[in-house]
């Protein structure tokens, strides 16, 4: 398979653990990830080896290399300009990226392909433009796709995260469908909670800083690789950052706090997100994780009980990465990592659910 737009290597992560199930009948081999973050790229290489990964723009990419042919294609185009948060820039040019993603379907000739992106998305002229390319005298014309927005909480994630995911197929094979919720996951009272992935982790957290360790890439030094169990790491916090801490519970968030310890902002603003400066739940899953989670007042982020944000190894455990996998980049560069990955166990049930679709010839 060909990963694009791969991060740090969440979807090739999910599709890998597909392969290693009792049940699995083949398996998948990523023979070129594409990322143009470079500590992502790095993060990829130290999982999923070495000159496997091209870090630059894709239609650098595009340019100067040839494109294997693929089985599968996945990956999700960055979506920042149609995205709910932010300046939903339509005009952004991110939002053009997954025309190169196109270019690559025509190039690779895969059988199927997986893109994962943001529900806005199935409204945006994009979604529009690429069910034209998929028509009769279409570029893609060979190829058709369905879309459906799945919840990465029924395919057993300890988060609430909803993303629109497209699967394609080469017109020569039927369409594969999506994967079935399992039973257990009909229910939401049956979702994973925090709890289930947080257990055993030390709730008190007082180290700041990542090890002194230096990762060599592509001629340039970076910090790390980090395993993730060595990113329970917290932040230093203000006086009246701790203050407010102090006096929101689990569940609650800013509308709790006593009028001497609102911002300005807040006064002013009776209304509006009741997720900011929140504290999360125990028995229910986490919220959507972002790439600004160590920052309570970008969402509900807080510790169920602690005086801190969720650290980076709580949140790479939510998206559902395992305590060995490793991270290249500053603490910034890791948590944006995490938060645009899609979630392990999403990947592993597209993976499983793909699997069995291929032609056995």
């Amino acid at each position: 398979m060909l990963d694009l737009f791969s991060g740090a290597g969440g979807l090739s992560e999910g599709f890998k653990r597909a392969s290693a199930m009792r049940t699995a009948t083949r398996r998948y081999s990523t023979v070129r990830a594409v990322e143009f973050d470079r500590a992502a790229a790095a993060s990829y290489e130290a999982n999923h080896g070495r000159s496997k990964v091209f870090a630059g723009a894709i239609e650098d990419w595009l340019a100067t290399e040839d494109v294997p042919e693929a089985d599968l294609i996945i990956g999700g185009p960055p979506c920042q300009g149609f995205s709910a948060l932010g300046k939903k820039d339509v005009h952004d040019q991110r939002n053009r990226l997954w025309e190169y993603y196109a270019q690559t379907i025509s190039k690779a000739n895969p059988r199927f392909f997986v893109l994962e992106n943001v529900p806005r998305f199935l409204g945006s002229t994009q979604y529009a433009q690429f069910e034209e390319m998929c028509s009769p005298g279409g570029a893609l014309r060979d190829y058709a796709f369905q879309a459906k927005i799945l919840n990465a909480a029924e395919h057993g994630a300890a988060q609430v995260r909803k993303r629109v995911i497209l699967i394609g197929h080469h017109r020569d094979l039927p369409f594969p469908g999506f994967p079935e919720v399992e039973t257990r996951f009909k229910d939401p009272a049956n979702w994973r909670t925090l709890r289930s992935v947080l257990e055993k982790l030390p709730e008190t957290v007082r180290l700041q800083s990542l090890p002194d360790r230096w990762y060599e890439f592509e001629g340039e030094t970076l910090a790390g690789a980090y395993r993730t169990d060595e990113l329970h790491v917290t932040r230093h916090y203000e006086e009246i950052s701790l203050k407010r801490f102090a006096f929101i519970k689990e569940g609650e968030n800013r509308f709790k706090l006593p009028e001497d310890l609102k911002s300005n902002c807040w006064r002013n603003h009776t209304t509006g997100s009741a997720d900011v400066m929140g504290r999360l739940w125990w028995n229910r899953p986490s919220v959507t994780i972002r790439t600004e989670f160590f920052k309570p007042e970008k969402g509900r982020y807080l510790h169920p009980s602690e005086p801190r944000a969720l650290t980076h190894q709580e949140a790479a455990r939510i998206q559902g990465f395992r305590d060995t996998y490793k991270w290249v980049g500053s603490k910034t560069a890791i948590a944006r990592q995490i938060g645009n990955a899609v979630p392990i166990p999403l990947g592993k049930a597209l993976g499983q659910h793909l699997m069995a679709a291929f032609p056995t010839a």
